[in-house]
């Protein structure tokens, strides 16, 4: 009887000690992130958002009911976002989970609000058949709205529902001017990048000739890729804004490779001299690089091209740990060119992209051979800066900065038919060092978060067989360790009972 009442006690406890903790849950969310990124752990962006909250965000997902296991887990991650959230910015994120395929009406308003369904491949009863299914959400603050047409699995989920919450919340956004007339692409050729500033800035063509142009309302000026000379008096121009500690990104082609006719030039439009007055001297060569991208290129009688590396595109994987290039994976450089500091030590520079340890350089001019066969004589240097951060008395009594990259043509995505997506990273290069050199850090941590490409041909030979062998091994390890503790376990209490006054 005492043993029952025992056990009814105990049940009863256990029972208790969960609804507790079902109720303290509720108000006390957290979970353990063992992810190399923290993909799972709110940035303390997200959370200064969240706080500064002064009126409801409703979040309505449109989430297919019935998705396949692997697009589920989105689905179940996104719920768990949201719980944070809400959680977080104490009740003023309210969210709800729709199933449009319940009612052709919720179909129709998810219609309305801008996302759209996608076909996905599933299988059912062993016969391949296609779904559509629903991923997106529409979030609502008071009159204004943002929707995220397609929650991508694996993408930055906190980046994407974090800057639609600071979008609809920002009132006053500090400007950024992009420079124009000296050949530039146009903002509508940098789209991608466009739509990630559009977040917390207000971006503006500058055309330096107008006279009624003032830089300093300006926290960042943008310069990219041109290729026609530059008027003296627009330096001026520039290095009185860099006097009144303005800040300035620049990305410039030094070189240009033309694959029509497979030749590598110079490019002189007087940014380079002015430059080099500052200490920062990119060179008129060519950065080759055995991690680089691929050109499509005709042999023999096939029909169709193959592709070839090409070592002129270099793929930058080294990055200093730098806010610019927090938890970035990859960029490409095409044509990139290498860059000296010669300044003042007194300034700050630092180098914050490299090429990798099989690297070299070639002057201009020079003819390209794409069936070259390359080797490791051709890459006898390493560690090549690419981009660099400046910091310092730059132009006068105040502190300014500069942020350059060798290469003019890594944000651009073209316009019309020669659009084209480019890498997220390569939008996240530029956006990242505007936020840095504009003092506005707070999303650089989210815009890179989830991983984008770790390819296994950059990792080493010797560490692929560890990874492999250790992926193998370890579970079976954990296994006999554990059988050898419950057997050494059960030896230890059978020798106990074999006691004499053992009960």
């Amino acid at each position: 009887m005492k043993n029952k009442k025992s056990i009814t006690t105990q049940i009863l406890l256990i029972i208790a000690v969960l609804v507790v903790v079902n109720i303290l849950s509720e108000q006390f969310f957290f979970r353990f992130d063992f992810t190399a990124d923290q993909r799972y752990t709110l940035s303390t962006a997200t959370k200064n958002i969240l706080k500064q909250l002064d009126e409801p965000v409703t979040v309505t997902a449109y989430f297919t009911e019935d998705l396949p296991p692997d697009l589920a887990v989105t689905k179940r991650d996104f719920k768990d976002l949201l719980v944070e959230y809400a959680s977080l910015s104490g009740g003023k994120v309210l969210y709800e989970f729709i199933d449009p395929a319940t009612d052709q009406a919720l179909e129709q308003k998810a219609f309305q609000a801008g996302i759209q369904p996608v076909l996905v491949s599933t299988r059912e009863k062993d016969e391949a058949t296609q779904k559509k299914v629903f991923m997106g959400a529409l979030l609502q603050m008071g009159t204004e709205s943002e929707v995220i047409p397609f929650m991508q699995p694996g993408a930055a989920m906190e980046y994407s529902v974090s800057t639609s919450i600071k979008k609809l919340s920002v009132t006053d956004k500090p400007f950024v001017g992009v420079i124009q007339g000296h050949g530039e692409p146009s903002l509508n050729s940098m789209s991608q990048v466009m739509q990630s500033l559009l977040v917390l800035y207000q971006v503006e063509p500058v055309n330096l000739n107008d006279s009624a142009t003032n830089l300093s309302k300006y926290k960042t000026v943008a310069i990219v890729g041109p290729r026609d000379t530059i008027p003296n008096f627009h330096f001026s121009l520039l290095e009185n804004y860099l006097a009144q500690g303005g800040n300035l990104f620049i990305a410039m082609d030094r070189v240009d490779g033309d694959l029509s006719t497979v030749q590598g030039k110079s490019i002189e439009t007087g940014l380079e001299t002015w430059l080099s007055s500052k200490g920062l001297v990119v060179e008129s060569n060519f950065v080759v690089d055995a991690s680089c991208g691929s050109v499509s290129v005709r042999q023999g009688n096939f029909p169709f091209p193959v592709q070839l590396k090409f070592p002129y595109l270099p793929m930058i994987v080294n990055f200093v740990d730098h806010p610019v290039t927090k938890g970035l994976e990859q960029v490409l450089l095409p044509f990139a060119s290498s860059i000296v500091y010669t300044g003042d030590t007194t300034n700050h520079f630092e180098p914050i992209a490299k090429s990798s340890e099989k690297s070299g350089t070639l002057s201009s001019p020079l003819y390209f051979d794409v069936n070259k066969k390359w080797n490791d004589n051709d890459f006898p240097l390493s560690d090549i800066t690419v981009g660099a951060a400046l910091r310092g008395n730059l132009a006068g009594g105040a502190e300014s900065g500069i942020v350059i990259f060798s290469d003019g043509q890594f944000p651009v995505n073209g316009e019309g038919q020669r659009a084209q997506q480019i890498a997220q990273d390569n939008v996240s290069l530029m956006v990242n060092s505007i936020d840095w050199l504009s003092d506005d850090t707070g999303l650089i941590d989210l815009r890179t978060k989830g991983v984008t490409s770790r390819p296994l041909d950059q990792v080493e030979d010797g560490k692929k067989v560890l990874l492999k062998w250790l992926n193998f091994l370890l579970p079976i390890l954990l296994i006999i360790i554990y059988g050898i503790i419950r057997m050494q376990r059960t030896r230890n209490l059978r020798v106990k009972r074999m006691e004499e006054g053992y009960i």
